[in-house]
């Protein structure tokens, strides 16, 4: 696939498909995300297949179909897109903005939290669906330990936490830097001091040099419990997060796409005054119906199955007199959006999923992974360099 003459890599998946006629004949065309608006690539559809073929082998017992030598191809083209030498000291995945589910201009651009959670997923389906003397395995698995410690430790945010980012210091250098990605305490919203909550807590928006977004991204918290990207504490943590701010992320209709919206001069420069992404609508803190097998999800694996049935409750109110729309409006997510689609198949599914997975725990098993799979890289500097003597 090109776009004018240049050609995207081996490894990109197509957003979506649409049967094409020509004469008497049908075919599939992709999108590769050249007739996107503003032509952003899907980095995420990539990551979503080999969760998918993971869940599919998990249900089936059909290891033999990952083991095929096209679907091993598939998953190292997937992997050596995500982990291709690059400029950069992190082990995060670094993407231009609007490049997943919010494929429009909203500041997730670097290293934004929904791509990290999705890519910790992929590397994970990865490291069980491919053969076990694989090449590609250690250096997988490597990865996923580096990746753990990287978001766990700097992406986490809870009230101890912020009172540390209050009092860092700033214009560090040296391995001994506590202020590792020199975040100004003057960057800390006002809304967050009185929304982030004694108990609870979760990991934040994007991070990088001098750089931390504060707001509440759902599907990569939701995501993060339900892989164990999250430790035990975190996962729960996130969910009393949920619970206790409940009014704010699910409020009318389970959840919010992120929290709070954009406005403003911030709305303004961020999203280039973007008329769909107006403040309460769309990605910019819109509602999206499809969250709710992912909060199903990380409801059931922290054993706080109530929260989901309490949100599935509310969604089946108004989804199907509402006939099932993409999305909804306004603070408490009371509006169908102002540009929503409706007869939406993952709006469907999110419910449908979502009750399945209350009404057969064990389904949990498809899209969960354990916390041991990984070596997570905890040493220290000191224990770096006495090794290296």
């Amino acid at each position: 696939k090109h776009m004018d003459c240049f050609k995207a890599g081996q490894g990109l998946m197509p957003a979506s498909f649409k049967v094409i006629h020509k004469k008497e004949q049908e075919y599939l065309g992709a999108d590769f995300g050249e007739h996107a608006i503003a032509r952003v690539a899907p980095v995420d559809s990539g990551l979503w297949w080999l969760l998918v073929l993971r869940a599919y082998v998990k249900a089936t017992g059909d290891q033999a179909l990952a083991h095929q030598t096209r679907f091993q191809r598939g998953i190292k083209l997937v992997l050596d897109l995500c982990l291709t030498k690059r400029f950069d000291l992190f082990p995060t995945m670094l993407v231009p903005d609007g490049a997943f589910m919010i494929d429009r201009r909203m500041g997730v651009d670097g290293y934004p939290l929904d791509i990290q959670a999705l890519f910790y997923t992929a590397l994970q389906a990865a490291s069980e669906l491919l053969l076990p003397e694989d090449d590609y395995v250690p250096v997988v698995k490597e990865r996923l330990g580096h990746l753990t410690f990287h978001i766990r430790n700097y992406y986490w945010l809870n009230l101890d936490r912020l009172k540390e980012i209050y009092r860092y210091d700033v214009e560090e250098f040296g391995e001994a830097a506590t202020n590792k990605f020199n975040v100004y305490a003057d960057t800390i919203p006002d809304w967050l001091m009185q929304w982030l909550p004694d108990s609870g807590g979760y990991f934040v928006g994007n991070l990088g040099p001098g750089r931390m977004d504060f707001r509440f991204f759902a599907q990569g918290n939701l995501m993060a419990i339900i892989t164990s990207l999250a430790d035990e504490e975190q996962s729960q943590a996130i969910m009393d997060l949920i619970e206790q701010r409940w009014e704010d992320l699910v409020g009318e209709m389970p959840m919010k796409v992120c929290f709070p919206a954009l406005e403003g001069r911030d709305w303004q420069i961020i999203t280039g005054c973007d008329p769909k992404n107006t403040p309460w609508s769309y990605h910019n803190a819109g509602s999206w119906p499809f969250l709710l097998w992912e909060l199903a999800a990380a409801a059931q694996k922290t054993g706080k199955s109530e929260l989901a049935r309490k949100a599935i409750t509310i969604a089946s109110q108004c989804l199907l007199k509402d006939n099932w729309p993409e999305y909804y409006d306004g603070k408490n997510g009371r509006l169908i959006g102002k540009k929503a689609r409706k007869f939406q198949t993952w709006t469907i599914a999110g419910l449908l999923a979502a009750q399945q997975l209350i009404d057969n725990p064990d389904h949990l098993n498809l899209v969960n992974f354990e916390d041991t799979a990984v070596m997570i890289c905890s040493m220290d500097i000191a224990e770096i360099v006495a090794m290296n003597k």
